[in-house]
């Protein structure tokens, strides 16, 4: 035999034994272990539970996965299910929750994996509780920041060399690289498969789009700006990128552009669409029910020049990008900032990637700066919204003590203050009433499977946030029914430092948002603890409560700046664990101090448009210097001024004097007696209590001496 013979044999015995050993170190991986589900453990080993209407959809799932085997060539053996939409919204219409339709899971920001042998979802953890009890024991749960990905868990699941299918609608392109490089490290391969698998099993159950969600035409007092305006600055912008055109996902860019406003998810007022703007067409994709002779006349459907909207069949985007691509050179498909995750794998796949361009949508940086009736109307929006938090407390208040209260009882009454309010047209987010331990966990939504009662032994958060037509609301205030605890005041105090501070804060055009980040955290930081949330965000105009391009947060370097007409929260938050938590949110407004550096750099500045009161009986006045106490004086008497007279026009005078009974003057020094005391010099006060005694003896002294010396003469 040749030494060439027995080199290629060698070469083979080497191959084989290779994949041997990796089979079997696969083999000895012990399989992920999820979160802890106690429930579950009491059922291993025993027989099967009869089945029921989840486990037959996941056994019909597994039937597609295999029937994709005479469709689309090889069958799948694991299948990634996102809970988002074909826009990537985290909240989608009843139509699209198709991992609540496979697994009964009705939280958000989630994704599931399905294999032959099991299935298990990633999400965050403030949704642990509510999917352990909703979920059966056919999954396993992991947390989305945990230490088992989605590819590690289809690796321990899947042997090598088998295919991975996805949805590319549902997913982000850049998240599509990420799995799709992952899972190719565990010798699995991911493929797009274009008709969903849980709508094949849906079938004729999956809900139609409702007819009455006709789409809405935004005022120009609401709006401030025409929408022919916004699309000639869209293509101003475009042609300074070298594009031809732009394809726009995103639901809330397309609300905004079009001065249009819709029902059809929940929390944002947007419609189920696509558009493309190209430098001499405008196409805009939806379904045709849901338009009206008033959105016609409203887009100028019926003329053919540049400035008018042609309306297409929602699904027809498709066909049409193939088409226009023929004749497009430079084509912007939108890429990640911040909140908004870009475009969807498909879409992105179906431009060829020597026309695309990938870039930041410009409708962002143009949406985020308020015009001049937006400012207004955002101001206007959160006056109503404190007065309605104002009327349910102390509505709350005034049954506490003849009323059983729990989490879910005092949402319901929250949500219906709020709903009740003029122009008022939905929540913009899920409202959290979070009491006692529950508090004390950042991310917590109350359900009814979470629910307790609420006593005056702790501390209550709430969250709540309303879309108006004039603006989008988002606020938390911390309450408590009875007395604090020391430590609950030195927290709420130092909470409410840095919201006081960032509130009054002067600084240049310059510095980024993860830069002031400090300024909120510094007290809390000061007590040796922190909040795992981001201090701000952006927020729209009655549009998405999460807006880019701001995030204030430390450790996130992106280029974005503060401009004058931005608007975005700022939260502060201590948790103490199993015990309770604080959370102080507030959504600030940037102005222009119309002030320059040395260098013609302008100075902005920042003021609250939230205006819901502090709780009082919270606030550690020795903790706080004079000037913080001048900030909540100022803060206090701007409430008392708007939020007073807007309660005096409701007529509501139980509200109006639980707010004047919150927002009362505060002294903004200590005598000397009262810093003393606070700073646990208690010796030293007494001491210092008998110094004027101690004066008059002085006197009286020298007074009989100098007598004496006088008698002596």
């Amino acid at each position: 035999m040749t030494t060439a013979k027995w080199n290629w044999i060698w070469i083979r015995i080497c191959r084989l034994a290779l994949s041997i050993l990796l089979v079997l170190c696969v083999a000895a991986a012990e399989a992920p272990v999820g979160y802890r589900r106690e429930i579950c453990e009491h059922r291993k080993g025993r027989p099967m539970q009869p089945t029921n209407m989840y486990r037959s959809r996941l056994l019909a799932m597994r039937e597609q996965m295999l029937i994709r085997a005479t469709l689309e060539g090889p069958e799948i053996y694991g299948y990634i299910l996102p809970s988002t939409d074909e826009h990537l919204n985290q909240e989608v219409a009843v139509r699209d929750q198709r991992l609540h339709y496979l697994s009964g899971y009705t939280g958000n920001r989630a994704v599931a994996a399905v294999t032959q042998g099991g299935a298990a979802i990633w999400l965050e953890k403030r949704f642990v509780q509510q999917a352990d009890g909703e979920l059966d024991c056919d999954w396993q749960i992991f947390l989305a920041d945990g230490n088992v990905s989605i590819a590690s868990w289809l690796g321990s699941q899947v042997r090598m060399n088998k295919r991975i299918g996805a949805d590319p609608q549902l997913v982000p392109h850049h998240l599509w690289l990420t799995w799709e490089r992952e899972l190719a490290d565990k010798f699995l391969k991911l493929i797009k498969i274009n008709i969903n698998l849980v709508d094949m099993i849906w079938g004729s159950e999956r809900p139609e789009t409702p007819k009455h969600h006709v789409i809405q035409v935004q005022a120009r007092d609401f709006a401030g700006e025409k929408w022919e305006d916004k699309v000639t600055e869209l293509r101003r912008r475009l042609a300074h990128l070298n594009c031809d055109a732009m394809i726009i996902t995103s639901l809330t860019e397309i609300a905004y552009l079009f001065n249009i406003r819709g029902t059809d998810i929940p929390y944002t007022p947007v419609v189920k669409s696509f558009a493309i703007v190209s430098q001499k067409d405008i196409f805009f994709y939806v379904d045709h029910s849901k338009i009206s002779l008033g959105i016609d006349l409203h887009l100028r459907t019926d003329c053919y020049n540049d400035l008018c909207v042609r309306i297409k069949e929602y699904k027809h985007i498709w066909s049409d990008i193939r088409t226009y691509v023929q004749i497009w050179r430079r084509i912007l498909v939108p890429a990640p900032c911040v909140q908004e995750p870009g475009a969807s794998e498909a879409i992105y796949s179906a431009v060829p990637a020597n026309v695309v361009v990938e870039h930041i949508s410009p409708i962002i940086f143009m949406r985020a700066q308020k015009n001049s009736e937006e400012q207004e109307g955002m101001r206007l929006a959160h006056i109503r919204d404190a007065a309605a938090i104002c009327e349910a407390m102390s509505n709350l208040e005034a049954r506490f003590d003849t009323e059983q209260w729990t989490e879910e009882k005092i949402k319901y009454e929250v949500e219906l203050w709020l709903l009740s309010q003029t122009h008022a047209k939905g929540l913009s987010l899920r409202t959290v009433i979070a009491y006692g331990e529950h508090s004390a966990l950042p991310y917590y939504i109350s359900n009814n499977l979470t629910d307790i009662e609420v006593s005056d032994q702790s501390l209550l958060v709430i969250e709540s946030g309303v879309q108006y037509l004039e603006g989008t609301t988002d606020m938390s205030r911390t309450f408590i029914f009875g007395e604090p605890t020391r430590d609950m005041k030195r927290a709420y105090t130092a909470v409410l430092a840095g919201i006081l501070h960032i509130s009054d804060l002067i600084f240049p055009a310059s510095v980024k948002p993860s830069g002031l980040d400090s300024v909120v955290r510094a007290k809390v930081w000061h007590e040796m603890t922190d909040y795992p949330q981001a201090t701000g965000h952006g927020i729209g105009a009655y549009g998405s409560v999460e807006e880019p391009p701001i995030s204030v947060a430390y450790g996130q370097n992106n280029s974005f700046h503060f401009k004058q007409g931005y608007f975005f929260s700022s939260e502060s938050g201590y948790y103490k664990r199993d015990d309770y938590g604080v959370r102080i949110k507030n959504v600030l407004e940037v102005l222009d101090t119309g002030k320059t550096t040395t260098s013609a750099e302008h100075f902005l500045a920042f003021q609250s448009v939230t205006l819901v009161p502090y709780e009082p009986k919270l606030i550690d006045g020795t903790m706080l210097s004079s000037d913080e106490k001048r900030m909540l004086n100022r803060y206090n008497a701007k409430i008392r001024k708007y939020i007073g007279a807007e309660l005096k026009r409701l007529g509501n005078m139980k509200a109006f004097y639980w707010m004047m009974n919150k927002t009362r003057h505060v002294r903004e020094y200590l005598t000397e007696d009262e810093y003393l005391a606070a700073m646990g010099g208690g010796c030293q006060s007494y001491h210092h209590a008998q110094l004027p005694l101690l004066a008059l003896t002085m006197v009286m002294m020298i007074l009989l001496a100098f007598i004496h010396s006088k008698w002596q003469l």
